[in-house]
C-alpha cells in the first residue's frame, strides 16, 4: 500500500479551500519535498543533475499514476490531487516538480486517458512505480507557439510500423526519459488535423538525444533536443486513431496549464516564506528590516498575491477535475486553465522578484535558494504556452 491512500481522493474538491483530506495530501507532499528533495537542490542546479532515485521514491509515496486505475499500478485518485502534489513538491524543489509534471501529467496521464488497453498494460505500470521516466515530445525547433501548424516531424506507415523523422526541442526529461508520448504528422496535407500520437521507447532504432540543453533555471529538470532519424515505431504504439492526435494535444495542454499553475503557487509560497524569515533575521540601522514599513508593504503584497493565486488555481483544478476524454482545447476548460497559468506565472515572478529585493545583495548570489527560484520563475511565463498565447486563448473564448 502506498503512503498516499486512494480514499483521500474521494472527498469533493472545494474551490475556496481544501478539504481535510486534500490538505493532508498537500502536507504529505510538502514534508516529503522538504525532508528528501530540498537537500538535492544545490547539486541539481550546479550540475544539471537528475537524481536517479527520485522517480522511484515518488512512486513509492504513491505520487505517480495519481489518476490511473489501481489495476495498472496507479492510485485511483483524481486530477485535483495531482495538482496538490505538484504544489507541495514545488515548495522545496521546483525542478523535481517540473519533471513530475512532464512524467505524471504530460506522459502518464495522457496515455491513461487516450491509449488502448494494450498500451496501458505495457507502459502504465512502469510509469506508475517510477521504474520508467516519462516525457512528452511536442515542441520543435520551428514549432513553438505554433506547435501544431508548424510541426515538421512526420510519421509514415510502413507495414506494421511507422517511420518517424524530425526533431523535438526543449523536451523536459528528454535526457533521462524511458517512455515518450510523441506527436508527428501522419498526413501533412491536413495540417493540424493530420497529427497522430505515438509511444516511443528509449533504445528504438533511429531515436536519440541530440543534445542536453543548458538552461538559466530549473536546471535539475533536464531538458533535451531529440532526433528521429528513420525511427521505426510499431503501429501498435499509435495512441488513439491516426490523424486524431490534435484532440489529445489540446485537452492535454489544458491539464498541463492547470498543473504548471500549481508549480507557480508552490514556488511563490516558498519565496514568501524565505522573505519573511530573512526580514526577521536581517538587521540594518540596529533593527530587523521587518520593522521597516516599506518591507512590510512588500510582504503584505506578496501574501495577498499568493492567496489570490491559490484561490484561482484550486478552483481551476476543481473545474478540470472530471474533464472527460476528448474534452478540452475549447470552451470553459480552455479559458480558465489559460487564465490560471497566466495569473499564477505573472504573479509568481512578481513575488519572487520582491523576495530577491528583500534579500538584497545576498539574493543576487547564484548559490542561494531565492536566486534559484528567481532564475526559474521566468520559464513559467514561457512554457505551456507563452503569456501572449494565454491572452489570445482567453480573449478568443470570451469573444466566441
Amino acid at each position: 500500500m502506498s503512503t498516499m491512500q486512494a480514499e483521500h481522493s474521494n472527498s469533493a474538491p472545494n474551490p475556496f479551500g481544501l478539504s481535510p483530506d486534500h490538505q493532508e495530501i498537500l502536507d504529505l507532499a510538502t514534508n516529503f519535498a522538504r525532508d528528501e528533495l530540498s537537500p538535492l537542490q544545490e547539486r541539481m542546479d550546479n550540475e544539471e543533475w537528475w537524481p536517479p532515485h527520485v522517480m522511484p521514491a515518488l512512486g513509492q509515496m504513491g505520487f505517480l499514476g495519481v489518476t490511473v486505475p489501481e489495476r495498472f499500478g496507479g492510485a485511483g485518485s483524481d486530477f485535483f490531487t495531482s495538482g496538490l502534489i505538484a504544489q507541495g513538491l514545488a515548495r522545496h524543489n521546483h525542478s523535481i516538480s517540473l519533471s513530475y509534471l512532464a512524467h505524471e501529467n504530460l506522459c502518464l496521464n495522457n496515455i491513461a486517458r487516450n491509449a488502448n488497453e494494450d498500451i496501458k498494460q505495457r507502459y502504465l505500470p512502469g510509469l506508475c512505480d517510477g521504474s520508467k521516466i516519462g516525457a512528452l515530445g511536442l515542441t520543435e525547433p520551428g514549432a513553438g507557439s505554433d506547435a501544431l501548424g508548424s510541426m515538421a516531424t512526420t510519421a509514415k506507415r510502413d507495414g506494421d510500423d511507422y517511420i518517424l523523422n524530425g526533431r523535438k526541442l526543449y523536451i523536459t526529461n528528454g535526457p533521462v526519459a524511458d517512455v515518450l508520448l510523441v506527436y508527428a504528422k501522419t498526413d501533412p496535407s491536413k495540417g493540424a488535423k493530420g497529427i497522430s500520437a505515438f509511444v516511443i521507447e528509449k533504445g528504438m532504432p533511429g531515436f536519440g538525444v541530440a543534445q542536453k540543453l543548458d538552461k538559466m533555471g530549473f536546471r535539475g529538470s533536464t531538458t533535451a533536443e531529440l532526433v528521429f532519424d528513420n525511427c521505426r515505431v510499431p503501429a501498435k504504439n499509435l495512441v488513439g486513431e491516426e490523424n486524431r492526435g490534435v484532440g489529445i494535444v489540446m485537452s492535454g495542454l489544458d491539464l498541463e496549464r492547470a498543473i504548471v499553475a500549481m508549480i507557480n503557487v508552490g514556488m511563490a509560497e516558498r519565496a514568501l516564506e524565505l522573505a519573511v524569515d530573512y526580514a526577521k533575521m536581517r538587521e540594518q540601522f540596529g533593527k530587523p528590516i521587518s520593522s521597516f514599513q516599506l518591507v512590510q508593504g512588500k510582504l503584505a503584497d506578496m501574501y495577498t498575491l499568493v492567496e489570490a493565486m491559490k484561490a484561482l488555481c484550486w478552483s481551476t483544478l476543481a473545474a478540470l477535475n472530471n474533464l472527460g476524454e476528448g474534452e478540452g482545447g475549447r470552451g470553459e476548460a480552455h479559458k480558465i486553465s489559460a487564465a490560471a497559468i497566466m495569473f499564477a506565472a505573472d504573479h509568481c515572478s512578481k513575488v519572487v522578484s520582491d523576495a530577491v529585493q528583500i534579500f538584497g545583495g545576498s539574493g543576487y548570489m547564484r548559490e542561494t535558494e531565492i536566486n534559484r527560484l528567481y532564475r526559474a520563475s521566468k520559464l513559467l511565463e514561457i512554457g505551456a504556452g507563452t503569456t501572449e498565447i494565454r491572452k489570445i486563448i482567453i480573449a478568443g473564448e470570451l469573444l466566441r
